[in-house]
């Protein structure tokens, strides 16, 4: 970092020691080792914060870029689609419910229409028969014949 050699370093101890004194070197010394760690802590704090800011910015990037993509897919034409689907469902429902309504009506209107018949007392044959008469009776000349 520096690029102090041993002999270099020998020298500042030398000119350490002759200018504190032994007696005040260790004092020295500790509050030394107490401003570097101090100024490691800050170091790494502002790093900290450095690496914070950037990955806020990336994520802004990011954000930024899940939006674009986001507003660039139509949601529109797929919502219609979606209706366009779910009315063709219900059309399809009507016509298979419709038919099968219409032949429950006319299975509903042949039953009264059975139970009519018995009520009366006559049965089809006779009932057709009788049907028959009254339509040659108003018909002059066919009636003569029958």
């Amino acid at each position: 970092m520096f690029d102090i050699g041993w002999s270099e370093m020998l020298v500042l101890a030398v000119v350490t020691i002759l200018v504190v004194g032994p007696r005040d070197l260790p004092r020295m010394l500790r509050t030394v080792g107490q401003a570097v760690g101090k100024v490691r802590r800050m170091a790494g704090e502002f790093q900290r914060q450095f690496n914070d800011a950037l990955k806020e910015a990336e994520l802004d990037d990011i954000k930024k870029g899940i939006d674009s993509a986001r507003n660039a897919i139509p949601t529109n034409p797929v919502k219609a689609g979606l209706k366009s689907l779910a009315s063709a469902g219900d059309d399809v429902k009507s016509a298979i419910e419709k038919p099968a309504a219409a032949a429950a009506a006319t299975a509903a209107s042949a039953a009264s229409q059975d139970a009519g018949k018995a009520v009366a007392g006559v049965s089809e044959p006779e009932q057709d028969k009788a049907a028959g008469t009254a339509a040659d009776a108003g018909k002059p000349g066919e009636a003569q014949n029958a």
